[in-house]
């Protein structure tokens, strides 16, 4: 987990007084883009947002940011800047994943972006785990797995009243899961349905699943009927995206989500070590690449909004794998219409 905290001190101006950072100036800055980049985000449409799960990388250096600047610096000051690159028009907030945050905190990244800025935010883990998930001893019970009335109160309710219009996905994500844990996948897919529907109505919601048995027509159907987004998500504990597309149509989505997140074959700490001070591309993975466009194509093509995230263990740097995706999709040439399904 990186810092990405809400370490901003005294409240940040109002949206529409948020400066351009300029190099030279504050802590931070945007990097400059250049004129390929600038034209690259001119081709898409309004209705592709792609970002990164977080903001707070020093090694992003010249390609995000200005300057070199620690970790800390960049969980304060970074966003404002990474907001303002052409191509990155949406980031993960990961905190929130570990603990619910006050919808104070929310507001204070809000105010940091501009208004067509997207945030998608990953729910407590309190929700998504069947057991105690920060345990002290032997793993209990988790009385808040899916329970609906802590999800409303304590997650949409702060979000919603926080980011506002800058709400993008609330992304519910499963760690892997055995499947006798929560009574086979049937069981566990009835009970979900159950939670998700009883949501507050309005928010785009999200499921990631890390467990691949739970991959099956009643999962999608239960999503379906509740009006929820499969994330499609790219990471060696899940089926592969090749099998998430067949079951579950892209164009078919109230949004299309997609986090990119770990090479094949590469375990987490361990892929960590191999790509820091992740500021290149060291395993290109165009397979997924190629995938998550096609995806991308469908949902336009269908009219829906787009999210795309990408974590540096994808590739080595998630934002050079942002930016090469949208080189590939940009070889289509789809009119950069209107946004069409903005969800708040």
């Amino acid at each position: 987990m990186d810092l990405q905290l809400g370490l901003f001190g005294d409240d940040p101006p109002s949206d529409a007084a948020v400066p351009t950072p300029k190099p030279g100036t504050g802590p931070v800055a945007a990097a400059p883009t250049g004129p390929h980049l600038t034209a690259l985000a001119a081709k898409l449409s309004p209705s592709l947002r792609l970002g990164t799960s977080s903001w707070s990388f020093p090694g992003w250096e010249g390609i995000v940011y200005d300057r070199k600047a620690s970790q800390r610096v960049l969980a304060q000051d970074g966003l404002a800047s990474y907001a303002r690159h052409p191509l990155l028009g949406t980031v993960g907030l990961d905190r929130t994943y570990y603990q619910s945050i006050a919808a104070a905190d929310y507001l204070a990244y809000a105010k940091a972006v501009p208004h067509d800025f997207r945030f998608l935010v990953k729910a407590d883990r309190l929700i998504t785990s069947p057991t105690d998930p920060d345990p002290h001893g032997v793993r209990g019970t988790n009385p808040l797995f899916l329970d609906p009335a802590y999800a409303a109160n304590e997650v949409v309710g702060p979000m919603v009243e926080g980011l506002g219009a800058k709400a993008g996905p609330l992304l519910f994500q499963f760690s892997p899961i055995p499947a006798n844990l929560v009574g086979g996948p049937g069981p566990f897919i009835d009970r979900l349905f159950r939670f998700l529907d009883a949501l507050p109505k309005g928010p785009l919601y999200a499921v990631e699943l890390r467990t691949a048995a739970f991959l099956t027509e009643g999962y999608q159907e239960a999503l379906h009927s509740a009006g929820v987004a499969h994330c499609y998500t790219v990471h060696p504990a899940m089926a592969s995206l090749e099998r998430q597309l067949q079951l579950i149509q892209a164009y078919q989505q109230p949004a299309l989500v997609v986090r990119w997140m770990l090479h094949a074959g590469v375990r987490y700490q361990a892929a960590k070590e191999r790509y820091e001070p992740f500021n290149q591309i060291v395993d290109e993975d165009s397979e997924s690449r190629e995938r998550i466009a096609v995806a991308v194509l469908d949902a336009l093509i269908a009219e829906r909004g787009v999210f795309v995230i990408a974590n540096n263990k994808a590739e080595g740097s998630a934002p050079l794998s942002i930016f090469k995706l949208a080189e590939r999709i940009a070889e289509w040439d789809f009119p950069a219409s209107p946004s069409v399904t903005d969800q708040p």
